[in-house]
């Protein structure tokens, strides 16, 4: 008995452990992907001579490139990851894109920076694989909480990362925050080696090929397809707005002051809210249906998106930018916990792979829609597109999802929701 409850004492310390371990993780990998992303359109600005439709376009492109990547090969990655682990795809993921965004800061041209924004999709897949480790490592009754927590992490990275990169990129320039994201990583994938511990019992090559497709494997087919589905609409919405929204803050200061400083604040705002709202929605969730938590986020979005286009002061943006997050904290958390309890464990990296996939769809297209409508319709035109989008997929959820509308249904139901 003694003996039984060491080991359930050491399992609950380790996924605790994992759970700090990785926060740190996501963080600094949250940081150093944020640090650029704000910027990569001026970056693009400073490679040649473009027009505002190419300017626009390209900057559409070249954010959308690693996602094209990501698409393709994260559902092979997820595969991998049953059979050998996410340890190993975290150590992957951490030390290429190290590699590969450092050398963005020496590119001459934006052929070059599409090129090796190409390269990153292929490496790319840390937080993912992190949320899948936390997923399958913690006790589901405590998953919505846990993977809360470490969307905090992430979130907390894309905080602070655009404030420090405008800094440098003001101070010194925009190349400097691809040096110091490559240095951050590296930091990133020595934490992972030295500091993360995986209890993993490998799936064979063999044992997933008589299985079936995955797919087959879940009780719910149509709610993880739908799920996913909604995983690329959200992020679609989020990622219309990314590449633009520094052009969008130059218009709206009339070209003049600290532009990459004032745009990296905005960029940062909605991390600040959704650092507040995640741990507890996902407390909430966990306690009383993660659907409630699910609705409120895609309803409140669609309200804050579409005032945002309307906006004639960078402190109008600022407070709307903010009350996003408090969404984001709702939907990307509540949508992995609903596909956590929807699948079982063995699958867990190949789901949270697809996951990875749906995103990066979901990025890609926000990236060149929103460019072709910023383009049609100016940037005012991003922020109406990004609310209709999310509206009709709230009513796609609801349509072809009844478990998410009848959590009003029996006790039954509802404790199924949260085991």
């Amino acid at each position: 008995m003694r003996e039984a409850t060491n080991v359930g004492t050491r399992k609950t310390e380790q996924w605790r452990r994992n759970l700090a371990v990785l926060w740190l993780g996501t963080f600094i990998a949250g940081m150093g992907f944020s640090e650029i992303m704000p910027f990569i359109s001026l970056y693009v600005d400073d490679l040649g001579h473009f027009t505002r439709g190419q300017l626009t376009m390209y900057s559409g492109v070249t954010y959308a490139a690693t996602f094209l990547v990501i698409a393709v090969v994260s559902p092979l990655w997820g595969k991998l990851a049953d059979r050998k682990g996410r340890k190993l795809m975290l150590l992957r993921s951490s030390l290429g894109m190290a590699v590969v965004i450092g050398m963005m800061g020496f590119v001459t041209n934006v052929w070059q920076l599409i090129g090796l924004r190409f390269l990153q999709g292929f490496f790319a897949g840390y937080i993912p694989n992190a949320s899948a480790l936390i997923a399958a490592e913690t006790p589901k009754a405590k998953s919505g909480n846990a993977l809360g927590i470490l969307t905090t992490g992430y979130v907390s990275g894309n905080l602070i990362g655009p404030v420090l990169g405008g800094i440098l990129a003001q101070v010194f320039s925009i190349r400097w925050t691809f040096i110091l994201t490559g240095i951050f990583l590296i930091i990133v994938f020595f934490l992972s080696a030295t500091l993360v511990h995986e209890h993993f019992t490998p799936v064979s090559k063999a044992a997933q090929a008589q299985a079936g497709f995955w797919l087959k494997q879940v009780k719910n087919p149509t709610l993880i397809v739908v799920l996913l589905v909604s995983t690329m609409f959200i992020q679609m919405g989020n990622n219309s707005i990314t590449p633009i929204i520094s052009l969008y803050v130059r218009e709206l200061m009339h070209h003049t002051g600290p532009i990459t400083l004032v745009a990296g604040i905005i960029a940062a705002l909605p991390g600040i809210s959704t650092l507040m709202a995640a741990p507890k929605l996902g407390e909430y969730g966990d306690r009383h249906g993660t659907q409630r938590v699910l609705i409120f986020g895609y309803i409140f979005a669609v309200l804050m998106y579409f005032p945002q286009g309307f906006v004639t002061s960078v402190w109008l943006l600022g407070l709307l930018r903010f009350m996003i997050g408090i969404s984001d904290g709702a939907l990307f958390p509540a949508v992995q916990t609903m596909l956590t309890k929807n699948a079982p464990q063995s699958l867990t990296g190949t789901v949270f792979s697809w996951n990875q996939s749906f995103q990066a769809l979901g990025s890609m297209l926000g990236a060149m829609l929103g460019g072709v409508v910023a383009n049609w319709f100016d940037y005012s035109g991003v922020f109406t597109f990004t609310a209709i989008t999310l509206l009709l997929n709230f009513l796609l959820l609801w349509w072809l999802a009844p478990e998410i509308r009848h959590w009003r249904g029996s006790s039954a139901t509802r404790s199924n929701a949260n085991d």
